[in-house]
């Protein structure tokens, strides 16, 4: 039986709780390396923002295996592969993670080292997708 992610799914649902959430991923992103402000100029934040929100609930749904949302993935691959519209070199999604973990560490009252141990196993599954299909 594979993994579900509850703790994980739940911990989301407590930092989409805190307005600021999404906006200071981006800050926290936006600061840990030059290339990405780069790869973010000319962006439409409001549609970025919404897109990270349903992004990440695909995400976990796709760590704890339902097969649902994989063609949600696959686009989501096409998209920051090398040849998408949005290409992520696979280096650049450390960052994106350490960010994330930083603004979930930030908005969660119930942030754990264990949390965050489970955050970037959960979030590492799609990352190793996009990068597989770079």
């Amino acid at each position: 039986m594979s993994d579900t992610y509850n703790d994980v799914v739940q911990s989301y649902g407590r930092c989409l709780r805190d307005k600021a959430f999404i906006d200071r991923f981006y800050q926290i992103l936006m600061s840990s390396h030059p290339d990405i402000r780069a790869a973010f100029s000319g962006t439409d934040f409001g549609r970025q923002r919404r897109a990270l929100r349903r992004g990440i609930s695909t995400a976990l749904m796709f760590a704890a295996g339902n097969d649902f949302v994989k063609g949600g993935v696959d686009t989501m691959a096409e998209v920051h592969s090398r040849n998408g519209r949005a290409p992520v070199e696979p280096r650049m999604y450390a960052l994106w993670l350490d960010s994330l973990v930083q603004a979930v560490e930030e908005s969660d009252g119930e942030f754990t080292g264990e949390l965050a141990r489970r955050w970037r196993d959960a979030m590492g599954v799609v990352i190793r997708y996009f990068s597989d299909h770079y």
